[in-house]
């Protein structure tokens, strides 16, 4: 398949715009986590995951110019059990609606298939974000559950859709 877009790996030069991207309302929205970044913060974590191999980062490219769109990554990664968790967010408005994170989740998920080891990918919507969980299956993501009530966001209680996909290769 020719896609949009490349992936590379996520760098400290990154952190300015992962945060300016990443506390944006319209984006911010749509994460479990409410709470603002920080620079500090973000490089604090990405190097203790990134030394501990906890997680893998990646910066979305798109092709045509070298631009960065968005991030995309698997943490918690259970080296034990094979298995992480994916997530992904579009920073840059104008690449919205163009198929860019169902190309991104293909690539890391092969990423994470092939380079990683891993067995199993899952990840965690909030159930109002429709946009995303039709991404997520035309990735491949399998629904697996559906979590009630399962945080609390702004005092509000949502609910959460549970999707995986497996490789079948091992």
């Amino acid at each position: 398949m020719d896609y949009q877009i490349y992936l590379r790996p996520m760098t400290e030069d990154d952190a300015e715009l992962i945060v300016a991207w990443r506390n944006k309302p319209e984006l911010k929205r749509f994460f479990i986590s409410q709470a603002d970044f920080t620079v500090e913060g973000h490089l604090k974590w990405f190097r203790t995951m990134k030394e501990s191999g906890r997680a893998c980062q990646m910066m979305i490219i798109d092709k045509k110019d070298d631009k960065p769109l968005g991030s995309v990554d698997i943490k918690d990664i259970d080296h034990t059990h094979h298995k992480g968790e994916y997530g992904i967010f579009i920073g840059d408005e104008a690449a919205r609606g163009r198929g860019i994170g169902t190309e991104a989740a293909k690539l890391m998920i092969q990423y994470g298939f092939e380079k990683l080891g891993l067995h199993r990918i899952y990840l965690r919507a909030l159930a109002g974000n429709e946009q995303a969980i039709r991404s997520y299956e035309k990735a491949g993501f399998e629904h697996e559950g559906y979590l009630k009530d399962d945080v609390c966001i702004n005092g509000k209680y949502v609910d959460i859709v549970w999707m995986a996909i497996v490789n079948k290769e091992n």
